[in-house]
């Protein structure tokens, strides 16, 4: 099976970082009963703490594009999560190519 990684860089508005992720915390039961999704990762910048990268692993574009993008739990998210945005993000679609991996990241 090909999986598809939605990748997108969000600079979050200042001062507005910890209400973000709050947002995205009711944000993840909004995106979790979509057809094909696989998973999803929030994942912070150490130093800059309005800068993020968010991965959602989909089984197909298709699952995003035609799937999320035109339904309601779409316009859900998009009302929930944009505002936090500045400037808009650009999403991109990757496929996992390589992975050397020795153990389970500490949490």
């Amino acid at each position: 099976m090909i999986v598809i990684i939605e990748h997108v860089h969000l600079n979050i508005k200042p001062n507005q970082s910890e209400a973000f992720e709050l947002a995205f915390q009711q944000a993840k039961q909004i995106i979790y009963p979509m057809d094909g999704l696989n998973a999803v990762q929030l994942i912070k910048h150490v130093e800059d703490n309005h800068h993020y990268i968010l991965m959602i692993f989909w089984d197909s574009i298709e699952h995003h594009t035609e799937g999320f993008r035109k339904s309601a739990a779409y316009q859900e998210w998009k009302a929930l999560l944009h505002p936090f945005y500045d400037p808009m993000p650009t999403v991109q679609y990757y496929q996992p190519h390589m992975l050397l991996k020795k153990k389970e990241p500490s949490q």
